[in-house]
């Protein structure tokens, strides 16, 4: 076989593996190749992928990822993958990238910049100490315990590697302070185990002699999380783990210390009769000290809780936080030092390791409350003449605004579908909750449930029922401030915010709810009445939503006798600010509550991540159509062609506009029941557009009077389908439906209709039809 007749696969096998086998790569102890699916690509529309990356080998020694190989075919100069290779181990955080084609080799060290041809290949050794150039006995050690990864069944995503090996990497140089950031949803527990688990097994501890077990400290601030904390950590011998809760110290007398993994939350370890429970442990008794969400307590200068970080000072401390450095979490950052890894939210959405979002904004003609001396005040008195968002179910409880919002999101979501409320404080949850189960169509009486502080052990079953995707039921769950972080319920298709959003930190919590992957979850959606997608415009946000569009709501005229409302939040702690104790309630007047109108709007968003009125998207697709399509004609002539169809409407996605997208520009058009083509051609050439049941009508009338009977019935079944749901329903892959659901096989479908090649011509040429005018 001469060079230029190789493929890849040959070139592969004959020439890379036997090199890297020579090297050693296949029989040193403790080596590794292995070809790595970096990501699964940006979750689109209809189950679709964005690009996926691939890396062909990526050499693993002690458990650290050295290098990466981008192969070509023999035929191809060695260098021809090379911007692959970078890429891949900028990705991976590799030292050294290599690009060959099995004849030559081509190297990059990515920390110095120097790159050049290398030949013969690197030993395991040679690239371990070209890596790390100091001798370090703990990360030798740590690269000695491999994985936990359930037998295969669990494999390392890319980033939580890189994570890991970078805590690891800082604890064995002896630092005292690490932090992780890492978006919510990413898997920040299982890093933790990891980490765990290879500082237990290789029997690391403060006193730098493997002689003992580490004892860990895993600290939370909710149960929840200590609780799925516990469960992920169940991989370890249960001897060598213990829960601490206050029951279990109040019934022994004393803190369990006859464990080497503790996890419990900063209120338990703040309890005590004489003094904290924590200060029970002698200040050195824990080695390691992972603090899940940091930014939320132990870090913050004047939290109490710091009293139980500063009082285990000596530990080695982790922090985990999904939230890179702000005004709001300097603290954090002044107490942990910069991180050693970030891994964010606009990452983990472009890889696809989370799930984009769209963002519904919600105005109404009662945003704001004006008083006006025709309603009814049942309680409490006024004391301004407007009131405002952050005023409504704290200082002011107006049930007819609150009852219209929830029946508004109820007709617009899919009642099927998990979805989280968020409300101004418990006693606002409570009320949701009850308007939401008057307003149902599923007859379970356990539909919707609020899950807050005073709900304590039923709130948390709820929560864990919420969780189970096997279960349906609970559908929703109204929180405050419960339920915005941590919180592991990977089918949430919804978020209804109905409540201000303090911070960017919260919001992107909030926002975190709904991130995890599921099966069939393409997007979920937020449901925004209290204008936090503002918040998108600010430059601290960094993860953009991805959906369809509409011009942003503008506020529906008020009516001459509707009142309007506003005023600040008050209280705190775990479930927000709590009903003021001086409460405003308003009944509307007669007739006021049925004049509440809203006006909904799902944002568009450009290639900067930055939202786009309707107008700028609608230019942007003209701008691109400009450059695909000269002439009406072109356009028609494409558009007439299924396959021809599908690859126009393919390169229009590569540009961003999916089908989702695309779908909603009748709408901006103002043409609801028109064919996509009509939209298109009205953006790029003004052409006034057709109803799709115009389009059906004429072809039907300008059918040959001489086709068969049976063909001219199958072509019009093919128009009726057509003129009720569009033009996907002429793709070439629907043929076979249609001759299958009517004729029930295609054998029966020819005998009627004839060849194949006869039946497609006849299905192609429908469509010309259809569209030549």
């Amino acid at each position: 076989m001469s060079i230029q007749d190789e493929t890849e696969a040959d070139t592969r096998a004959e020439r890379i593996d036997p090199a890297l086998a020579a090297a050693g790569w296949t029989t040193t102890p403790g080596a590794k190749i292995r070809r790595e699916v970096i990501c699964p690509g940006r979750i689109m529309p209809g189950g679709k992928r964005g690009d996926r990356l691939n890396s062909d080998y990526v050499l693993i020694y002690r458990d650290q990822k050295l290098a990466v190989i981008e192969a070509k075919r023999a035929g191809l100069e060695p260098t021809e993958g090379l911007a692959q290779a970078k890429e891949y181990a900028k990705r991976l955080n590799t030292r050294l990238a290599y690009a060959t084609n099995g004849v030559g080799w081509y190297e990059v060290d990515m920390a110095t910049g120097n790159e050049g041809d290398v030949e013969p290949f690197p030993t395991p050794d040679q690239l371990w100490d070209r890596c790390f150039g100091d001798a370090n006995t703990w990360r030798e050690r740590f690269g000695e315990v491999p994985f936990e990864i359930a037998g295969g069944k669990w494999e390392l995503r890319y980033y939580q590697h890189n994570a890991i090996t970078a805590a690891l990497e800082a604890v064995s140089k002896g630092e005292k302070r690490v932090l992780l950031t890492l978006a919510t949803g990413t898997g920040k527990t299982s890093i933790a185990f990891q980490i765990a688990w290879k500082l237990f097994h290789s029997r690391w501890n403060l006193s730098g002699e493997p002689t003992r077990r580490p004892r860990i400290l895993f600290l939370a601030d909710r149960n929840i999380l200590a609780d799925q904390a516990f469960n992920s950590f169940s991989a370890f011998p249960s001897d060598a783990v213990a829960r601490i809760k206050p029951d279990a110290i109040r019934k022994k007398g004393s803190v369990p210390k006859n464990a080497s993994i503790f996890l419990t939350i900063f209120q338990t370890f703040m309890t005590g009769d004489e003094k904290p429970s924590y200060e029970e442990y002698p200040t050195d008794f824990f080695d390691f000290i992972i603090i899940d969400e940091c930014h939320r307590g132990g870090a913050n200068d004047e939290s109490n809780w710091r009293a139980v970080m500063e009082y285990f000072a000596p530990a080695v401390q982790l922090g985990l936080t999904a939230t890179p450095r702000r005004k709001h979490n300097a603290d954090t950052y002044a107490y942990f030092g910069d991180p050693v890894y970030t891994y964010s939210l606009r990452d983990g959405i472009e890889d696809g390791f989370l799930t984009p979002f769209k963002v519904r904004q919600m105005a109404s003609t009662i945003d704001e409350y004006v008083w006006d001396g025709t309603d009814e005040v049942v309680e409490g008195e006024v004391v301004k003449d407007k009131y405002t968002e952050s005023d409504f179910n704290t200082r002011l409880i107006i049930e007819e605004r609150e009852r219209s919002r929830v029946a508004e999101f109820m007709s617009q979501i899919d009642q099927k579908q998990k979805t989280l409320v968020f409300c101004a404080n418990q006693d606002h949850a409570r009320r949701v909750r009850d308007y939401i189960n008057q307003t149902k169509i599923d007859p379970n009486p356990d539909y919707c449930h609020r899950v807050t502080a005073d709900d304590g052990e039923r709130g948390e079953q709820h929560l864990r029922d919420f969780q189970d995707n096997e279960k349906a039921i609970p559908t929703i769950l109204t929180t405050s401030q419960k339920l915005s972080t941590g919180v592991d319920a990977r089918n949430v298709r919804n978020i209804v915010l109905m409540r201000p959003i303090g911070s960017m930190i919260e919001f992107k919590q909030i926002i975190g709810r709904g991130t995890r992957t599921y099966d069939g979850k393409d997007f979920f959606t937020i449901y925004d009445f209290v204008k936090a997608h503002e918040k998108f415009n600010d430059p601290e946000w960094d993860g953009e939503p991805v959906a369809p569009v509409g011009d942003p709501p503008s506020k529906p005229p008020t009516q001459p006798d509707e009142p309007d409302i506003e005023a600040p939040i008050d209280g705190g702690g775990e479930d927000g600010g709590e009903v003021a104790k001086s409460k405003l309630i308003i009944k509307l007047a007669d007739g006021k509550e049925r004049s509440i109108r809203y006006i909904s709007a799902t944002t568009y968003w450009g290639p900067d991540g930055k939202p786009m009125t309707a107008q700028e998207f609608l230019e942007r697709l003209f701008g691109d159509l400009s450059g695909m399509i000269s002439q009406e004609d072109e356009l028609r002539k494409k558009w007439s062609n299924p396959d021809s169809r599908e690859q126009f409407l393919s390169l229009l996605e590569q540009r961003g506009y999916d089908a989702e997208k695309l779908s909603d520009m009748r709408r901006l058009v103002d043409a609801p029941e028109s064919d996509l083509f009509d939209v298109l051609a009205y953006i790029r050439f003004t052409t006034p557009p057709k109803t799709r049941t115009d389009r059906a009508e004429a072809t039907k009338e300008s059918m040959p009077q001489d086709i068969q009977e049976d063909m001219r019935e199958f072509l019009i079944g093919v128009l009726r389908a057509y003129q009720e749901r569009g033009e996907t329903e002429l793709a070439t892959q629907k043929l076979n439906h249609f001759l299958t659901a009517r004729y029930g096989s295609i054998a029966d479908a020819k005998r009627k209709l004839g060849d194949v090649s006869t039946i497609k011509k006849a299905f192609v040429d429908i469509q010309t039809s259809l569209y030549r005018q």
